[in-house]
């Protein structure tokens, strides 16, 4: 029988947590749409869970104190309204949803929230910014892990949606809701007319409906759960290591 990680706030209990003391909350944060058509519409959801669980599993067996709170399993999806059952919240919410945390949190303590982002359109930056000022004794922060790695030392085919890269983690955290390869669609993509979007220094919303045949962006063809249990142990390790740096830092003195 599994044990209870007294590091999950979902499988804790108020036996354990009435006297327990927490330096870093971290709140997973993904979204709910179609991945292509072979993997399940809860694909960040299920990598926010599972990454944010072994990190903070490895921060916590280093002596760190860190709690992880349920995933928020709906995220920016303003680009993917006409794709059917995509659930969207509006950046606005996603404020509000922050601002009520960030008052429990503070209101009992614990003064140092790490989100952790697991799905790209999500947009953290301003949040942030706007709640640094309504919240100063919290130190706010977040991490996008599909930033952490370098992807060309995994993975052949790049990508950014149900490629190879997400593709390889699913067959390996939840391989029973991969469709048969027979499946898979291609996930090309087309990109903008105009240069400067392509170059990143300019930025527009990409119509996915117009953008991807098959919701898909980055062709999953050489995916394997073996490249996808490589790249969670990596990402794992390296987001524990953050996660212990951020309980063992002292918010006075977090500059050199």
């Amino acid at each position: 029988m599994n044990k209870i990680r007294p590091y999950i706030l979902a499988e804790t209990n108020w036996q354990t947590l009435k006297d327990a003391s927490f330096d870093l909350a971290i709140l997973p944060w993904g979204a709910t749409e179609a991945h292509n058509y072979h993997l399940p519409y809860a694909t960040d959801n299920y990598e926010a869970d599972y990454l944010a669980a072994e990190g903070a599993r490895l921060a916590w067996e280093r002596g760190a104190k860190p709690i992880v709170l349920p995933t928020i399993p709906f995220g920016v999806n303003t680009g993917q309204s006409d794709i059917y059952l995509d659930i969207n919240i509006n950046p606005t919410t996603q404020l509000a949803i922050l601002e009520d945390i960030l008052t429990t949190l503070s209101r009992q303590g614990i003064y140092k929230l790490m989100i952790f982002n697991s799905h790209g359109g999500n947009n953290f930056k301003p949040l942030v910014r706007e709640l640094g000022l309504k919240f100063p004794k919290m130190f706010i922060c977040f991490a996008s892990w599909f930033q952490a790695m370098n992807r060309e030392d995994y993975f052949v085919k790049d990508g950014d949606h149900a490629e190879e890269m997400e593709t390889s983690l699913i067959l390996y955290l939840k391989p029973h809701l991969v469709l048969p390869k027979s499946f898979w669609g291609k996930g090309s993509s087309k990109k903008f007319r105009i240069n400067a979007f392509s170059e990143g220094w300019a930025w527009a919303e990409r119509k996915w409906s117009e953008v991807s045949e098959d919701t898909g962006i980055g062709d999953p063809e050489l995916a394997t759960a073996e490249k996808g249990e490589k790249f969670f142990t990596d990402v794992s390790k390296k987001m524990g290591d953050f996660m212990f740096d951020l309980c063992e830092a002292d918010l006075e003195n977090l500059y050199e």
